[in-house]
């Protein structure tokens, strides 16, 4: 299918673009054809200049980010859930807890709280009354007491510290490198991503890249873009020429007229009367 328009960049596509733009101004010191980065200019100025042209650069590659679109929403409605399911079935089943996993939770975070209120309590009330009465067994049995609770919140938060640590590395290792993500994609879906990424560099970034090295104004207006006079596009007609009478030709006579003779009857007063 022909497109008769670009069209639009979506936004969760737009770090894509980026990331291209960038691996491009990273290796453009290798391509011969880039010779003029860093002279005319340079890797910033560039990429200021492709982000300000993202529209005009992502056209080249229109027909392949179509396809690549495409197919990715054609996989999101193909792995949705079915809408026919029981609501109520599936919320009990998404909201319901796992026991295990309840009760571990709570023990983790519970058996060291208690177990050094505990250990406080006791070693305090223990140590009072041998202050008190040094001759009484009771007080030594509440500071073993004491010494014991202490002893398991010490092991408590140590377990549940080996805790966290031994799910933060499982969460590590289980979670997808974004390449490994990358090639979890069908096979379909990730040639047409690829299609779109090697016609975005190939015919849109680069010839870009190009164009602005060799245009001696576009290094001008990058480095001074508040004195840019050129960025009005140029109109393809002149003003007409409005000239004053005396700058057109020789005309001929114009023509002239006079005011009607008027003239008053031979009047007087009363003493002239007309003959």
């Amino acid at each position: 299918m022909q497109m008769t328009s670009a069209p639009h960049l979506l936004a969760e596509d737009g770090p894509e673009y980026a990331r291209i733009l960038g691996d491009a101004l990273r290796h453009a010191h290798e391509r011969p054809d880039l010779e003029g980065v860093g002279d005319r200019l340079n890797t910033e100025q560039l990429r200021t200049m492709a982000l300000n042209a993202t529209a005009l650069i992502t056209a080249a590659a229109a027909t392949e980010y179509e396809h690549y679109v495409t197919a990715r929403a054609e996989l999101r409605a193909a792995s949705a859930p079915a809408p026919d399911g029981d609501p109520y079935t599936d919320a009990a089943r998404i909201t319901a807890p796992g026991p295990g996993a309840g009760i571990g939770a709570v023990l983790t975070v519970l058996t060291p709280l208690l177990a050094g209120a505990a250990a406080v309590i006791f070693l305090l009330v223990g140590y009072l009354l041998r202050a008190v009465s040094p001759s009484l067994a009771f007080g030594t049995t509440m500071v073993a007491a004491g010494w014991f609770f202490a002893a398991v919140a010490a092991a408590a938060i140590l377990v549940a510290a080996v805790g966290l640590l031994v799910t933060a590395l499982r969460n590590g290792a289980s979670s997808p490198a974004p390449e490994e993500a990358e090639e979890e994609l069908p096979e379909e879906v990730a040639r047409a991503r690829e299609a779109w990424r090697h016609a975005l560099l190939e015919r849109g970034i680069l010839p870009f890249f190009r164009d602005a090295l060799a245009d001696p104004a576009a290094g001008r207006a990058a480095r001074t873009p508040h004195r840019s006079p050129n960025r009005i596009p140029k109109v393809g007609y002149s003003r007409p020429d409005f000239s004053g009478p005396e700058d057109g030709p020789a005309a001929g006579p114009r023509p002239t007229f006079t005011s009607p003779d008027f003239t008053s009857p031979d009047f007087g007063g009363p003493e002239h009367r007309p003959e």
